[in-house]
């Protein structure tokens, strides 16, 4: 198997689901998911979601942050939507990852459901130690993710996502076969880094230790799709 063999998961951050369909037409193919955040989900809704998640594997990318029971019964929703994956924000909690997870298992085992990988968002990419200390947070970037990490372990959530310059501390302290770290803020060459601080190319990333890569702009940004997704595969095969 190649090295890119299902990594890419595509960022179908546009504003139409017309736009969507097109792309995930355009990049089935090559594409080992699709991601839907928040932008498309709210403008497209959970029928959108429904009717590519039966098609395709969908990261359903909303973040969940609340409460423990609004949040778990929200994965048991994402869950009935037929998504692969979807995510919540550690910093929710233990008892919020944990009830999320076990309502998500029971639900799925009760309604003969697939049941969708739980992952968790420790530090978003587009903040750095400026950030943190803006909302009380006085711990470096790096030991933030690695506490939210553990944390998300614990409470055997599947995974988590966080910023490539982060995969060997994660993977050095999270000894759990399986435990995935997916990883936005990454960046072919031929892009550029935009809002995201802490970005790293997809070879290294692959090197490093990453499962998955998000990638939107560099690839919905080019005047040719699948040209751009085909470079950035052979990009991650030529890692080391």
């Amino acid at each position: 198997m190649q090295r890119s063999e299902k990594r890419v998961i595509v960022a179908l951050d546009v504003e139409t689901a017309a736009e969507a369909r097109d792309i995930i037409s355009e990049l089935r193919g090559e594409a080992g998911a699709f991601k839907i955040g928040l932008q498309l989900f709210t403008a497209a809704g959970p029928e959108f979601v429904r009717e590519a998640a039966a098609h395709h594997r969908i990261f359903l990318d909303l973040k969940f942050h609340d409460i423990p029971n609004t949040v778990a019964m929200a994965g048991v929703e994402a869950a009935r939507l037929g998504v692969w994956m979807f995510n919540v924000h550690a910093s929710g909690g233990g008892e919020m990852m944990c009830r999320t997870r076990e309502q998500v298992d029971a639900v799925c085992e009760r309604e003969d459901l697939s049941r969708p990988l739980i992952i968790a968002v420790t530090v978003l990419t587009s903040s750095d130690a400026n950030t943190l200390r803006e909302i009380g947070i006085e711990r470096a970037a790096e030991a933030q993710v690695l506490h939210l990490a553990r944390l998300a372990a614990e409470c055997g959530l599947d995974g988590v996502v966080a910023s490539p310059m982060d995969i060997s501390a994660v993977r050095n302290a999270i000894d759990e076969a399986g435990f995935l770290i997916v990883t936005p803020g990454v960046r072919p060459e031929f892009a550029t880094n935009h809002d995201q601080k802490r970005v790293m190319t997809p070879r290294r990333a692959v090197s490093e230790g990453s499962d998955y890569l998000v990638i939107g702009r560099p690839i919905l940004q080019s005047k040719d799709r699948v040209t751009a997704l085909k470079k950035i595969l052979e990009e991650i095969d030529a890692a080391d």
